[in-house]
């Protein structure tokens, strides 16, 4: 028996917006600020995805930073970011058909990233003013960040929406982890960050390779 899904969870970069450049930005430019050496901005596509914390940790290297140094790099990073994140971000080709087609069908939609809670609040309600989305969350203090479920699951929660109907679009193993660990539908973002073959293993179940095949899903998956 088909599925027939209600709602979508989108994840936000790499999936909603191409935010690789003004990330790879803000990192090089707090990492110059340390002392440190920068990353080519493609390599920042294996660099992003979990988190500030991590993330400033990744660019840091392999060698062995103490937690002090690795914090201070978090807060450059963000604080790098507030002037870096529109400088290149950009929706992906063909997003804002895909959210105008669901909004049209009655179909909630919501954000969640590892972003900070605030910066993802004021990327989306930027870059998407007519504001599509039932809920935006980010990653906030007490809630685990993906690919924990927590949040997805108060999503799904909040809209009243058993988590088995909604579709989770996103580019990354973070992405379909969280999806599977959440029971919703894991669907990958070819257009994102990451490869086929890694969205894949980690437990998508289908791929799509532009935003509007999305809709195709919502009959449930063939």
């Amino acid at each position: 028996m088909k599925i027939e899904f209600e709602a979508v969870l989108f994840d936000l970069d790499g999936t909603l917006l191409d935010t690789l450049a003004d990330i790879a930005g803000a990192a090089n430019a707090a990492l110059k600020r340390m002392g440190f050496p920068p990353h080519p901005v493609e390599n920042y596509r294996y660099l992003v995805g979990d988190g500030a914390g991590c993330l400033a940790r990744r660019v840091l290297g392999e060698a062995d930073h103490d937690e002090a140094t690795v914090e201070r790099c978090r807060l450059a990073i963000t604080e790098e970011y507030q002037t870096h994140w529109s400088r290149n971000t950009k929706a992906y080709s063909g997003i804002a058909e895909l959210l105008t087609e669901l909004r049209a069908r009655g179909v909630p939609m919501a954000v969640l990233s590892n972003k900070p809670h605030d910066a993802t609040t004021r990327v989306v309600e930027f870059f998407f003013p007519d504001k599509p989305f039932r809920i935006v969350r980010g990653a906030q203090p007490g809630v685990p960040i993906k690919p924990d479920p927590t949040a997805a699951l108060q999503i799904a929660k909040e809209l009243s929406i058993e988590p088995a109907r909604f579709i989770y679009l996103g580019d990354t193993d973070t992405d379909m982890r969280t999806a599977v660990a959440a029971g919703m539908f894991p669907t990958g973002a070819l257009w994102g960050f990451r490869t086929a073959e890694e969205l894949t293993a980690t437990g998508a179940q289908t791929l799509l390779k532009t935003p509007l095949e999305l809709l195709n899903l919502l009959d449930g998956p063939s």
